[in-house]
């Protein structure tokens, strides 16, 4: 248990620093890809005209901001982390990586329709605290929980 919390934490920092930090044209790049990813599927189920650039206008006078945080990558990189820090084989970790991050990603446009429609149905800004930071995140650490124990069952299957 302690290799693998230690691990966690090394991975951790170390995609985070790869992948999300703007430390590199590499993770500005992986990043700003991302966001057009989500930008664009959350296009599909918008109101034509409501998203521009990456605002997403709910009234005239309120607009969410789709910005490097709401991307998916930082609950994409906790998965990932877990997967790389826990004992099975490389190519079973990759595979739930890429299933992790395709998963993730279709999740988040759900967590982002969901707060788009709360807010633009709801009390607008009163609304957008609680179904983005309480609903909204609780969405995607349920995701990661879930798809990590059917990883950790899946492991144990594939060593058996």
């Amino acid at each position: 248990m302690k290799r693998f919390v230690g691990l966690y934490f090394l991975f951790l920092a170390l995609l985070f620093t790869l992948f999300y930090a703007n430390t590199s044209v590499v993770s500005a790049f992986i990043n700003e890809t991302q966001t057009n990813i989500t930008l664009f599927f959350l296009e599909m189920f918008l109101d034509k005209g409501q998203l521009k650039g990456i605002d997403i206008w709910i009234n005239p006078h309120y607009k969410i901001i789709i910005t490097q945080a709401c991307n998916g990558m930082i609950p994409i990189l906790f998965f990932w982390a877990s997967v790389l820090a826990y004992p099975a084989s490389f190519a079973y970790k990759v595979v739930w990586m890429i299933g992790g991050y395709l998963f993730f990603s279709v999740m988040n446009v759900v967590r982002l329709l969901f707060v788009v429609y709360v807010t633009q149905h709801g009390s607008g800004q009163k609304d957008f605290y609680w179904s983005h930071d309480i609903v909204g995140n609780f969405m995607l650490m349920i995701t990661g929980l879930v798809m990590f124990v059917l990883f950790i069952k899946g492991s144990k299957k594939s060593l058996s």
